[in-house]
């Protein structure tokens, strides 16, 4: 007797990159893009090399924090967000 994993055409190769997310130094990709030119613009636009540095810094660290704690955790503030509350206290 054959069980479905048996059966030839149940099976899929599935490459890792499809199903996992990007992420750059280990945060997300946006998360990383938005922190950098943010302390880019602090460090270079404004000439406050100390803070833009401690900004990047510490927004990187956060956000690679986040996405070891919860890989999508963009994409459930972004929904959190977008929601309503249910209930007004």
């Amino acid at each position: 007797m054959s069980t479905a994993s048996d059966l030839p055409g149940f099976e899929v190769p599935l490459h890792r990159s499809l199903t996992e997310l990007i992420l750059m130094g280990g945060a997300p990709r946006t998360v990383a893009i938005a922190n950098g030119t943010l302390a880019a613009a602090v460090g270079l636009g404004l000439q406050l090399w100390i803070p833009g540095l401690v900004l990047w810094l510490v927004g990187h660290s956060l956000a690679v924090w986040g996405a070891r704690v919860d890989p999508q955790f963009m994409q459930v503030f972004a929904r959190h967000i977008k929601h309503k509350p249910l209930l007004d206290v």
